[in-house]
């Protein structure tokens, strides 16, 4: 990824504008000149007529204050955060506290090369065979060949991906099919294949059981230790957390060197200077990992102090996030000129994350264009929109079972954080399509401020 990305910035020419090693510490909208001021970590102050923030919506690592946690002698990383050199686990006695996405794809690796691996888990995961392979050269022929279709129907679609759900209730089906079905969603190893099985798994809850007791059914086959089955038993609706798919996680847990604890029934008390102790026992460490996840879509924004008009923050305005408000997760009342790429109430985090990102970029330059097209000093998304938007996302995710599920979509993986889904759950082609009605009706629902007459009037109503 990381040549990859460097091959962009040389191919576009792209490293004369971007300045790295910098972090923006605070930005302040001007009521008076219509522009924000920035204030970076080196000291330099940039005034901006427009302030995007793509600062990503998994950015800002989640890092739990363990009792003692600065008193370990050991190797330390968060997989949020990891060097860029290798790190050898060899001959190491190692503990993942953590069994969420990365937990889940570190574990295995970690314990093929460990002398001993504790994991720490507290919320058991269903996890899928994400069956990597080489493509060979005559898929990547047809790839290419068909690539704008592919595309097409990935903006089309509803997580971003060039294939859709099934076409039917899992309820039916007879137990028999509906087995078939699962087993060659098992085997096909794509992020959504499973949850693709029917289409009512995420919002009719006998339908979810009959996909959780076929991933139960599928831990009890591969894990033989019946004790440790049990600690791995999943509980919560399928996919209401991030769907995850792995190589060999349920099979590690059948390595000798490799045991499980589970820190809801036994937490975990304090980090010493040797290792982890839980209510239960002492474990000896020579590293830990913490695979604890991230603050997610709230997380990032307000790791920088942004004020709006009147110096309001943008942590005020939301309160801390327990009122959340935006406009199609794009702007934000009282915050001229801010545009936020995959922020929160955008589909963002749910589904695939360059779809949205690459439809945010072209639909904030095509607005900014149009507000120099159109002498237009400042936008901002008018409170009734705000509002209007904020009830729509509520309302398809009240719809769903995601809502009955604490994860980090909820922002409960973090201490404190107020709860309440932060991303938008009605797909990434629809809303492609209500941001394209709104710039086609010349902006709607956004209030503007007009270069030459200095006025203050609603796009929506003008």
């Amino acid at each position: 990824m990381l040549r990859y990305l460097n091959y962009v910035a040389d191919k576009f020419d792209l490293r004369c504008d971007i300045q790295l090693g910098t972090k923006i510490i605070a930005a302040d909208y001007d009521d008076q000149t219509h522009r924000w001021n920035i204030q970076t970590s080196n000291g330099t102050q940039v005034s901006a007529k427009y302030f995007i923030t793509a600062v990503g919506c998994l950015s800002v690592p989640n890092m739990p204050k363990f009792k003692g946690i600065d008193t370990f002698q050991g190797e330390m990383y968060h997989t949020g955060c990891g060097p860029h050199e290798k790190v050898s686990f060899t001959g190491k006695r190692v503990g993942v506290i953590g069994t969420s996405s990365t937990g889940s794809q570190c574990i295995p690796i970690i314990a093929a090369e460990a002398k001993q691996l504790t994991v720490f888990q507290r919320t058991p995961q269903y996890s899928a065979p994400a069956k990597n392979h080489p493509y060979n050269w005559k898929f990547m022929r047809k790839t290419v060949e068909n690539y704008e279709e592919i595309k097409e129907r990935m903006r089309d679609s509803m997580h971003g991906v060039p294939f859709h759900a099934r076409d039917q209730s899992a309820l039916q089906d007879s137990p028999e099919v509906r087995q078939l079905v699962y087993e060659a969603a098992w085997e096909d190893g794509r992020l959504l294949s499973m949850l693709y099985s029917y289409n009512d798994l995420l919002v009719n809850a006998k339908a979810n059981e009959t996909i959780t007791e076929f991933f139960r059914c599928k831990i009890r086959q591969i894990v033989r230790d019946p004790e440790v089955v049990k600690k791995l038993m999943p509980s919560f609706d399928y996919a209401t957390k991030r769907p995850v798919i792995d190589n060999h996680y349920f099979e590690t847990f059948n390595r000798d060197n490799v045991s499980l604890v589970d820190v809801r029934s036994a937490p975990i008390e304090e980090i010493t200077s040797t290792g982890i102790r839980t209510v239960e026992a002492m474990y000896d460490l020579d590293m830990i990992v913490r695979a604890t996840g991230f603050d997610a879509m709230t997380g990032p924004l307000f790791k920088m102090d942004i004020r709006g008009k009147s110096g309001i923050s943008l942590k005020e305005k939301w309160e801390e996030g327990a009122r959340l408000r935006t406009y199609l997760g794009i702007a934000v009342a009282d915050f001229p000129n801010l545009f936020m790429i995959t922020g929160p109430q955008s589909p963002s985090v749910i589904g695939n994350m360059l779809v949205s990102i690459e439809q945010h970029v072209e639909w904030i330059s095509d607005c900014i264009e149009y507000l120099r097209s159109n002498e237009i000093e400042a936008l901002e998304a008018t409170v009734e929109a705000e509002e209007g938007w904020s009830k729509h996302c509520q309302e398809i995710a009240n719809s769903t079972l995601v809502t009955k599920t604490d994860s980090w979509y909820m922002g409960t993986n973090i201490v404190g954080k107020p709860r309440g889904l932060l991303a938008y759950l009605g797909g990434v082609g629809n809303y492609r399509q209500i941001c394209d009605r709104i710039a086609a009706k010349d902006y709607e629902g956004f209030s503007v401020i007009s270069t030459n007459e200095e006025k203050i009037y609603n796009l929506s109503s003008s």
